[in-house]
């Protein structure tokens, strides 16, 4: 088998599997797992695959900036972010951070709603401008422009002065084994002192970032209270409930 046609086959089995095991994949195809690790580095560095110890995962979607991510997949980000509508309640502090799903969230709370909602997304903190009995606290920091979102001590430091009742997360990538993740390590760090401020932490996410990595780990994925996907297949969704987490699809 050509190294081409073998490079195929692997990730054809990760789309399907979600991830794969190098001494599984040498017997599967034949090979040594010498050449398993040389295929799959050759594919982590053409940015295809997420090489872990024992194997790889998939990548999630491409990393691009806040503009261009409003312009995909909003049908399906609208269904979750109405899915997401059921858990918050009047006089709940909520704590927003940045993501197109979230904006789809905001953009379709009913407009009675009281709450006071405390984010360091500049869009997010606009669209709640229509909200009359919505009190929004908006954190400072340095604008990541990539993500449309407040970084730095700053954000962390007035983070310290919080309690929330309910964190929704924006998110990247999560695996059930390795966790939440994210390639900005700024961001991976406002992200996690968010999760420790706040009762319950809310995610919705679309199915290709399910079972995917990044560089900066946030938290374990059973941080999570909700997650709130598409429909996917029984066995990812036990993954997750597995940890505790209320899945909701």
């Amino acid at each position: 088998m050509l190294k081409e046609e073998r490079q195929q086959k692997i990730l054809h089995f990760l789309n399907d599997e979600h991830k794969v095991i190098a001494s599984d994949l040498s017997k599967r195809l034949s090979v040594s797992e010498d050449t398993i690790r040389r295929d799959l580095k050759e594919l982590d560095t053409q940015g295809l695959v997420k090489r872990v110890h024992s194997g790889a995962l998939r990548v999630g979607p491409p990393v691009v900036d806040f503009s261009t991510r409003q312009n995909i997949s909003n049908e399906v980000k609208i269904n979750l972010a109405l899915k997401a509508i059921d858990f918050i309640k009047d006089n709940m502090v909520l704590l927003i951070d940045g993501g197109t799903t979230n904006l789809h969230l905001v953009n379709n709370l009913p407009l009675s709603l009281k709450a006071t909602v405390i984010t360091n997304s500049p869009p997010i903190a606009m669209a709640l401008s229509n909200y009359d009995y919505v009190e929004v606290n908006m954190i400072g920091g340095t604008l990541f422009k990539e993500s449309m979102v407040n970084l730095g001590i700053d954000t962390v430091e007035t983070l310290n002065m919080i309690r929330a009742d309910l964190y929704i997360m924006g998110i990247y990538n999560i695996d059930p084994h390795i966790g939440i993740s994210i390639p900005s390590i700024s961001e991976a760090l406002v992200k996690r002192k968010m999760v420790s401020v706040s009762t319950e932490v809310l995610a919705m996410v679309t199915s290709d970032k399910l079972d995917t990595v990044s560089n900066h780990i946030v938290c374990p994925s059973d941080s999570l209270t909700y997650l709130i996907t598409e429909h996917v297949k029984p066995d990812v969704k036990a993954l997750y409930a597995n940890k505790g987490i209320n899945v909701v699809d």
